[in-house]
């Protein structure tokens, strides 16, 4: 409101406030009578009173406010309800405010609200995406998913989220519930290598495909070409061959991580040459409906074709391609015989079904000190995982499926970057490039410091780039020297550091019992860009509960305690009843015993007859 209008609205509540005190004073007694002018102002009016007595006079009211004239009632004569202004009496203690609150506001959907939409305000919180929680401070709704703010509300420039906090405070079950969300419309999940697990239930619920891998679990067979080599036949015609050669590349670099992650440093070029042709050898050998598998690739090696041999330079010396091939015929026998063991020897067991709404490949059967197989299971579920997305979309640009987008999950982002340098690369293209492959990703971890403790420089580098390429970034509560870090990656205010740092303090000594929760659970700041970070705090449903429980090992089996009790219980009832059939007890003290009541021949042995006691 600008001045002007305040003074014109200050003048129009003085004019009311004048009017309803002639009202009032036309009510008392003697009210018709004319009032005593004050010493010193005999004759002299102001101008708003002038103007008021023209008004009356006009309107035909007298002194005192009645009508002139003779037979009706007078307005002194009639009920009245004393005035108030809107904004308050004009005055000193009148209760005046310049600026009215604005009201609640409320939101609905259209069903809810009907009859009230279309809403003529607007909010400052998104609502395009997933429903996430409430506004910390406002109480209104926020949603919110990667997929969504690239596609739909154009919020991002790149469909990606990088989620930061520390154990426990809700990480994993608010990227359960964007899987949920997403699920719902459409969008295929890919937890491509659940470490705990934490997402196998919530796959199974949505109807999913869960695969379990890990020694006696089952395996993957690398040189399997999977949904691509399936799409590939399908398509035909120059697209299938272009979708065959990229089938056999990402075979070759998949075995040669494998390789590197036995020997601890990277193939030589030489080497990926000599595989590369075995593959192709295979590949034209192999009957159809049968797949390749590494032994296949050490009886080529030991065979040595001339394909082979021509890679090698061996010019027709044994010798020269003995000494070629060895150190690859070496770490194949590491892989097969090693620390991998037979997971990658055989057939795999379960493949990724392509029309699946949901898939979770689970590695939490292998062990946390088996550092070399979780990154070799790791980089294998996300090379077979990428191999269906891509298929996918090939059979899509062909018009031979339906487009379909996907969402994966990395969770506990530490453990696979330590795992083995390949990972950190295979992350970092999939950052870079998830725009072009249809693909939104979360990744999830716990600080900034994960990345410093990576063996290589530039695998830190690399890792630091996560967070400065993602568009959103999601902090959970955090300690205020890591935020003050990050803030020099995201651009946090003070503010917003004070606050996500205020969430990372632990429950009081006090709280007990089960429902002693951290003031940090469940409490999230959301940044993009430059913009102000958006707090929220999620309230999970009773099923998110029960499907996505952390703590597994730390809660009691109520189903196995309920049937222990059962049996207990079944078991001392049966001995209760042969007890009372077979008679007394033979117990201390009791009947049966010398020197006591009931024993044979001794006081009250008839009326103990047939008693028990335990």
């Amino acid at each position: 409101m600008s001045r002007r209008d305040e003074k014109k609205a200050e003048l129009a509540d003085r004019l009311a406030e004048q009017r309803a005190r002639a009202e009032l004073e036309a009510r008392r007694p003697g009210a018709g009578s004319p009032r005593p002018e004050k010493a010193g102002r005999k004759g002299r009016v102001s101008r708003t009173e002038r103007k008021e007595r023209e008004k009356r006079e006009k309107a035909g009211l007298g002194e005192g406010g009645g009508r002139q004239g003779g037979g009706g009632k007078t307005a002194a004569s009639r009920p009245r309800e004393p005035y108030v202004p809107p904004r308050g009496w004009y005055g000193a203690g009148g209760g005046r405010v310049g600026y009215l609150d604005p009201p609640t506001m409320w939101r609905a959907t259209t069903v809810q609200a009907c009859g009230m939409w279309p809403f003529a305000a607007g909010s400052g919180s998104p609502m395009t995406g997933v429903p996430l929680g409430q506004h910390l401070f406002t109480g209104a709704t926020v949603c919110g998913d990667p997929l969504n703010w690239f596609t739909r509300a154009r919020y991002i420039s790149n469909p990606s989220l990088f989620m930061l906090g520390m154990p426990g405070l809700g990480k994993s079950t608010l990227v359960n519930r964007m899987l949920i969300g997403l699920s719902a419309t459409g969008v295929v999940p890919l937890v491509l290598g659940d470490l705990k697990p934490d997402y196998a239930d919530t796959v199974r619920a949505l109807g999913g495909q869960v695969i379990s891998i890990g020694r006696g679990r089952g395996g993957i067979n690398v040189l399997d070409p999977g949904a691509m080599g399936a799409a590939a036949a399908r398509i035909g015609g120059e697209a299938g061959e272009v979708l065959k050669a990229e089938t056999h590349g990402r075979v070759l670099n998949m075995v040669a991580a494998l390789i590197t992650i036995v020997r601890g440093r990277p193939m030589d070029d030489h080497e990926q040459s000599v595989l590369s042709a075995v593959l192709h050898h295979l590949r034209e050998r192999t009957p159809p409906g049968r797949t390749v598998l590494l032994p296949d690739v050490l009886r080529v090696l030991t065979e040595g074709p001339d394909r082979v041999r021509a890679v090698t330079l061996d010019r027709g010396d044994d010798a020269r391609y003995r000494d070629a091939v060895d150190p690859l015929h070496r770490s194949l026998l590491g892989i097969l015989d090693g620390p991998l063991g037979d997971t990658f020897a055989s057939e795999t067991s379960t493949r990724i079904n392509p029309d699946a709404p949901a898939v979770c490949i689970d590695i939490s059967g292998i062990g946390e000190a088996d550092t070399q197989l979780t990154a070799a299971a790791m980089l294998a579920a996300w090379s077979d995982g990428l191999g269906t997305v891509a298929a996918s979309h090939a059979l899509a640009d062909s018009g031979l499926e339906p487009r379909r987008w996907f969402f994966t999950v990395l969770d506990e982002l530490w453990r696979p970057l330590r795992a083995a340098s390949g990972i950190v690369d295979r992350i970092d293209a999939l950052t870079r490039l998830n725009r072009s492959l249809g693909l939104g990703d979360a990744k999830i971890t716990h600080t900034l410091k994960d990345a410093e403790a990576l063996g290589s420089d530039a695998d830190r580098a690399k890792a630091r780039g996560f967070v400065e390429r993602a568009g959103m970034v999601v902090c959970a509560g955090l300690p205020k020297a890591e935020m003050e870090d990050l803030g020099k990656v995201v651009g946090l205010s003070r503010r917003e550091i004070e606050l996500v740092s205020s969430w990372s303090s632990p429950p009081g000594w006090g709280v007990s019992g089960d429902h002693g929760e951290p003031p940090g659970r469940g409490r999230f700041l959301i940044k993009v860009g430059g913009r102000p970070g958006i707090p929220i705090k999620v309230a999970i449903t009773d099923a998110e509960r029960r499907l996505h429980n952390t703590n597994t090992r730390w809660t009691p089996n109520e189903e196995a305690v309920e049937q222990a009790v059962e049996q207990e219980l079944a078991h001392t009832a049966a001995q209760v009843a042969r007890a009372a059939q077979e008679g007394a007890y033979a117990m201390p003290g009791g009947p049966g015993e010398p020197g006591v009541p009931g024993f044979p021949g001794g006081p009250g042995a008839g009326a103990a007859a047939g008693r028990w006691s335990a």
